[in-house]
C-alpha cells in the first residue's frame, strides 16, 4: 500500500508540475530550447525524496549518449542534472500526446515515425542539424522500456548506424533500478533509491564490425554487476 501512495504521489508531482515546466520552455524556446526550464525536472526526485547515487561524470564533449531505458525518471533525472542542452530521439507518437507532447515538440527534438522507411534519413539529418547547435543526442538503444529487471532488452541498430553515419564520440550511461523507484504500470514506488553509471565516453574503432555488439556486452555485463549490488 505504501509503495502505492508514494507512486501516487509522484505520478501527481508529474501532472501538475510538467505543465508548468512546459509553460516556461514555451516562453524560453529560444534561449537554448528552454534548457533552464527543463532543468527544473531534477526538483522530481527531491520532492519524492528519491536518491540517485552516481558513479562517474558527464562527458560533455560526448555527442552520441547510449542509455538504457526503465522509466520515465530516466528522462527526468538526464533533464534535471545533465550539464548540456541534450537532444531525445523519441516516436513521432510521443511529441503527439496532449498537453505533455509539447515536453518533446518545444524544444525540439527529434521525433522519428518508426513505420517511415525514410525514417532513418530523418534521423541522421536532424542529428546532424542539432550536433552543430553544440546539442547532443540521447538515444535509448533497446527502442522502449525495460522491466527493469536483470537483462537489458536487445540493442535495435538506430544508434549503431547513428554513430557510424556521424562518426560520433560516445558516452554509454547505464540506470539501475529507476523502474522499482518509479512505475507507471502499475503505479508504485518500491524503493526511494537508484543510481546511475556513467562509463567513459569514447570513439568507436569503425573498421571493427562487432563494435556495437561489443558496447552492447559491455554495458550489459556492468548493468548486471551494478543490479547485483543494488538488489543484493
Amino acid at each position: 500500500m505504501l509503495a502505492k501512495i508514494r507512486g501516487l504521489f509522484a505520478t501527481l508531482c508529474i501532472i501538475v508540475y510538467l505543465p508548468i515546466i512546459i509553460l516556461q520552455i514555451y516562453f524560453t524556446r529560444h534561449k537554448q530550447n528552454g534548457r533552464k526550464a527543463r532543468l527544473q525536472c531534477g526538483w522530481f526526485f527531491t520532492l519524492n525524496g528519491f536518491h540517485v547515487e552516481r558513479i562517474g561524470e558527464f562527458d560533455t564533449s560526448a555527442q552520441l549518449i547510449i542509455l538504457n531505458h526503465q522509466s520515465v525518471s530516466d528522462i527526468m533525472f538526464l533533464e534535471g542534472f545533465h550539464p548540456s542542452n541534450i537532444c531525445w530521439v523519441a516516436k513521432k507518437q510521443l511529441g503527439e500526446i496532449p498537453l505533455y507532447g509539447y515536453a518533446l515538440t518545444l524544444p525540439e527534438m527529434i521525433l522519428i515515425d518508426r513505420e517511415d522507411k525514410a525514417g532513418i534519413v530523418f534521423l541522421l539529418k536532424s542529428a546532424k542539424e542539432k550536433l552543430a547547435q553544440n546539442r547532443p543526442i540521447v538515444i535509448f538503444p533497446e527502442g522502449t522500456r525495460g522491466k527493469g529487471e536483470e537483462e537489458l532488452l536487445p540493442f535495435k541498430p538506430g544508434a549503431k548506424v547513428l554513430a557510424e553515419k556521424l562518426k560520433l564520440k560516445i558516452q554509454p550511461i547505464l540506470i539501475i533500478n529507476s523502474r522499482k523507484m518509479y512505475d507507471t504500470a502499475p503505479v508504485a514506488s518500491n524503493t526511494n533509491k537508484a543510481r546511475i553509471v556513467m562509463l567513459q565516453a569514447f570513439i568507436p574503432d569503425f573498421s571493427n564490425p562487432n563494435w556495437y555488439a561489443e558496447l552492447e556486452s559491455l554495458m550489459t555485463q556492468t548493468y548486471q554487476a551494478h543490479y547485483a549490488q543494488c538488489n543484493p
